[in-house]
């Protein structure tokens, strides 16, 4: 029997046995997390994207922009969404850590 569809976690297994995919998605993962970050806020503080726009004095689109991942706001941007979702933008440099067979270069 023909399969209708694969599983997303099946494909998912498949691409990332591939090394450019692999480079992509961990190049992403900094845009997801901080996607991820602000729909986290938003929602912890119980407000639709409308209220979050309001209480930054921009528009709905913008804010489903930020949420999107697809733009790197700035910090200013991201300090007005912050204070509209009751809270506090945190930013911090680490140290990259490198795979053990880079270090030997």
């Amino acid at each position: 029997m023909k399969r209708k569809f694969i599983p997303a976690a099946e494909s998912f297994q498949q691409w990332r046995k591939d090394p450019k995919y692999l480079a992509a998605y961990d190049a992403l993962e900094k845009e997801f997390a901080l996607a991820s970050a602000l729909i986290e806020a938003r929602s912890k503080a119980d407000m639709t994207q409308e209220e979050v726009a309001e209480a930054m004095g921009a528009t709905q689109a913008v804010v489903a922009r930020l949420e999107s991942g697809k733009v790197l706001p700035s910090t200013r941007t991201l300090e007005r969404f912050a204070r509209a979702t009751r809270t506090q933008l945190c930013i911090s440099l680490e140290p990259h850590h490198e795979p053990a067979a880079a270090k030997g270069r």
